[in-house]
């Protein structure tokens, strides 16, 4: 008889589609991915399709993706206090002129955007 895979052991099964064993499996998330988590996840499938495939059967890639997307918020967050404070954009400038503090605090997110992607989501 057959030693069981690591798979097996673990408590995993398989189903029988025709000669071949397709192994089932199944996502367990705690809470839903945001923003940040959904676009790693894409860029993974796409550009790293063995390391997204090899997250996914060792159970690590939504632990992954919650990291990714927390780290990306923060981050965000970060970026912004610190442009906009470079920028001397505060609560004056939108009592005094909203169209201007919200036209700089869209750039500043933006940008802000930009920066974790390059960081976080596309950096390998």
């Amino acid at each position: 008889m057959e030693t069981p895979s690591f798979f097996e052991q673990n408590g995993g099964t398989y189903t029988q589609v025709g000669d071949v064993l397709i192994p089932n499996l199944t996502v367990e998330e705690t809470r839903p991915i945001g923003r940040w988590g959904r676009i790693r996840r894409r860029y993974l499938k796409e550009y790293h399709p063995a390391v997204y495939s090899n997250m996914l059967l060792n159970g690590t890639l939504y632990q992954h993706l919650t990291e990714i997307d927390e780290a990306a918020d923060e981050r965000i967050d970060q970026i912004t206090k610190q442009l906009a404070g470079k920028r001397g954009i505060s609560e004056k400038l939108k009592a005094a002129n909203q169209l201007l503090w919200v036209q700089e605090m869209n750039s500043i997110r933006t940008s802000a955007e930009e920066t974790v992607l390059a960081e976080l989501i596309y950096a390998f």
